[in-house]
């Protein structure tokens, strides 16, 4: 009789055991633990759907042929979404990704009368990490979430700190300047401010950031390296008179020769004030590290 309690217990356990670890594993790889919830709209033929994101579009992805969609002309954040067939009984989808690292996937039905047809997707920016997947990573930042990338930019807009003070330009009344350069993560962030003394606007033509040669007097197309941002926060077009505005870059990590210069130049449209700041490898290698688990600088 006690033989067979133990074979009855030890026959328990096993199976009590096994059990336990087949709930671990189906626990450890089920895929609804990263499921993103999707946001529910309806679209019809007649009438074309908007929605506006808070950041540009960067891809769009169709379920099926029951849906056509395109961002609007001249607004990178604006997506049009209608139906291409009279109506459709099935649900279908469609998925979406921003510049600033945002998924979101909606689910679509047909309706020949929608309850709405314009949504806000800025508005719901409280109920991002409810509905949808953040820190979609994009090949030019690396190993730097969008969203990080996007919140260091901010910051340092924010604090609006001036860690550098012997980089400037001034003539014409309009003076700008380098504040800061900060590095994280292999990318530099540059913070620049143009100030306008006079009582004209300042129209902003264009930028440009460029790596030459020192001893180059009179610069050729040769003799140049563009140097391209991965992200500006925020686009400047005209500082009205009496007023100051900042500009914030985001570069990959790079360093120039001894005998080379970095320039940066704003152009004035339709005008003649236009602006350089020099900034020597010296410069480069003194950029302030940016510490992203607090953001402190």
């Amino acid at each position: 009789m006690k033989n067979q309690f133990k074979l009855f217990w030890a026959t328990a356990l096993f199976i009590t055991y096994s059990l336990a670890a087949s709930a671990q594993e189906n626990e450890a790889t089920s895929l609804d633990l990263g499921t993103i919830p999707p946001y529910h709209m309806q679209v019809t033929y007649d009438k074309t759907s908007h929605l506006i994101f808070p950041s540009a579009i960067r891809y769009v992805d169709l379920g099926s042929e029951y849906l056509i969609a395109s961002k609007a002309e001249d607004a990178e954040n604006v997506l049009r979404v209608k139906a291409s067939v009279k109506t459709f009984e099935e649900e279908t989808n469609f998925s979406v990704i921003t510049d600033d690292g945002r998924f979101y996937n909606f689910n679509v039905q047909y309706s020949a009368s929608p309850p709405a047809l314009s949504y806000d997707l800025m508005a719901m920016q409280k109920n991002f990490d409810k509905f949808s997947a953040s820190d979609v990573l994009f090949q030019e930042l690396g190993k730097t979430p969008p969203s990080l990338a996007g919140l260091i930019l901010e910051t340092i807009y924010k604090n609006n700190k001036r860690i550098i003070k012997h980089i400037a330009s001034e003539s014409f009344g309009i003076q700008f300047s380098l504040k800061g350069i900060y590095i994280h993560n292999g990318k530099y962030y540059f913070h620049t401010q143009l100030e306008n003394q006079t009582n004209v606007p300042f129209s902003i033509d264009f930028m440009s950031f460029k790596v030459i040669d020192k001893k180059t007097a009179r610069r050729t197309a040769s003799q140049q390296r563009p140097i391209v941002p991965l992200r500006i926060y925020k686009t400047l077009d005209e500082i009205p008179g009496k007023a100051t505005d900042q500009n914030v870059f985001l570069f990959d990590q790079f360093t120039i020769a001894d005998d080379k210069l970095l320039l940066i130049e704003i152009f004035e449209k339709n005008g003649g004030r236009h602006q350089t700041l020099k900034i020597k490898n010296s410069d480069l290698v003194k950029a302030k590290v940016i510490n992203s688990m607090h953001l402190k600088f």
